[in-house]
C-alpha cells in the first residue's frame, strides 16, 4: 500500500531523529576508545571532534595494565559479580516462589512489608551501623553482597511471573510426588528464563557498576574493585604512580590518555557481555510486569 505524504513525512522525521540519538549516543564511547589509542601529547594538544586515533599507539594500556590495583580490582570485581549474582539469584527465586503460591499464609503482610521498604530506608548510618556493629561484615566483600542480596523491584518482577504459571502444572507435579525444590528449579525456573535473563542482567550490571558501597564499607585496598579504582584515577587524578616513568613534562599528558584507557578496560567486559542477554530483556521484563 502506497504510503501518505503525511506517513512518509513522519516516518523520514523518525529516521532522521533516530541517527541523530544513535550518533549523539555513540560518540562519547569513540571518543573514549580514540582518545585512549592516539598519542599522548597530541591528544593534549587536540581541540574538536576525534573520530581516529592521533598516532595509533597502545602505551595507555601498557601502563594501565602494569597497575598491580587494575589487576586486584578486575579479580574482586569478577567475584562479586560472579558470586553476587549467583547469591541474588538464588535468594530472589526463593524468595518470590514462596510469595507466588497460593495458600502460603501471611503473603500479603509479607508483601507489604517487603513494599515498604521502596519508599522508606533507614539511611546512610543506621546502614553503616548495622553491617559493621551488627552483622560485622566491616572490611569484607561479603558487605558488598549480603546488604543488597535481595532487591525489591526484582523480587516483584519475578514473583509476578513465578504466578503466571498455571497452579494445574504445580499441583500436577505435587501429585507426581514433586517437592517444592523440585518444583521450583524443575519447572517454574526453566518456564521463566527470560526474566530470569533479566534479573542476571540487572544484578551482574548492579554489581559491575557498584563503587559507593565499596567506599564506604572497605579499607583495604587490597579488596577495592576496579570502579573505586577507577573513581580514583579520574577524580582524585591519582595517575602518577602509573605514569612515573615519564618526563615531567610528559606525566599530564600521559595521566589523560591513561583515564581514558582504564574507562575502556573497566567498561569493555560488561559492554561484550550485554548483547547475549539483551535479547532477553523486553520480553522478560515485560512478563514480570504484567502477567498475574
Amino acid at each position: 500500500m502506497r504510503k501518505s505524504a503525511a506517513s512518509l513525512a513522519f516516518d523520514t522525521l523518525n529516521v532522521v531523529l533516530m541517527l541523530v540519538m544513535v550518533v549523539v549516543t555513540l560518540y562519547p564511547f569513540v571518543y573514549v576508545l580514540m582518545s585512549s589509542l592516539s598519542n599522548s601529547m597530541l591528544l593534549l594538544s587536540h581541540t574538536g571532534l576525534l573520530l581516529k586515533p592521533l598516532e595509533f599507539t597502545t602505551e595507555a594500556y601498557a601502563l594501565v595494565f602494569r597497575n598491580p590495583n587494575i589487576a586486584t580490582g578486575f579479580r574482586n570485581t569478577l567475584f562479586l559479580t560472579t558470586v553476587g549474582t549467583i547469591v541474588n539469584l538464588t535468594l530472589t527465586s526463593l524468595g518470590a516462589y514462596v510469595l507466588s503460591r497460593r495458600g502460603v499464609p501471611w503473603t500479603r503482610p509479607v508483601m507489604l512489608m517487603i513494599v515498604f521498604t521502596m519508599f522508606f530506608s533507614g539511611g546512610l548510618i543506621p546502614s553503616y551501623l548495622l553491617v559493621y556493629n551488627w552483622l560485622h561484615l566491616g572490611n569484607t566483600l561479603a558487605a558488598l553482597i549480603i546488604p543488597g542480596a535481595i532487591s525489591t523491584w526484582n523480587l516483584i518482577i519475578l514473583r509476578t511471573s513465578f504466578a503466571s504459571i498455571p497452579d494445574s502444572l504445580i499441583e500436577s507435579a505435587r501429585i507426581d510426588g514433586a517437592q517444592d525444590f523440585t518444583i521450583l528449579f524443575r519447572i517454574v525456573i526453566p518456564l521463566s528464563m527470560p526474566v530470569i535473563a533479566v534479573m542476571i542482567l540487572f544484578y551482574s550490571v548492579g554489581h559491575w557498576n557498584a563503587w559507593f558501597q565499596a567506599m564506604i564499607y572497605l579499607r583495604d585496598r587490597e579488596l577495592f574493585p576496579v570502579q573505586l579504582i577507577l573513581r580514583e584515577i579520574l577524580i582524585q587524578n591519582s595517575t602518577q604512580f602509573m605514569s612515573s616513568d615519564a618526563a615531567a613534562g610528559d606525566a599530564q599528558a600521559v595521566g589523560e590518555s591513561i583515564k581514558y584507557a582504564t574507562i575502556v578496560v573497566a567498561t569493555l567486559p560488561i559492554l561484550v557481555v550485554y548483547p547475549f542477554l539483551q535479547k532477553y530483556f523486553v520480553k522478560g521484563v515485560m512478563i514480570g510486569s504484567i502477567k498475574g
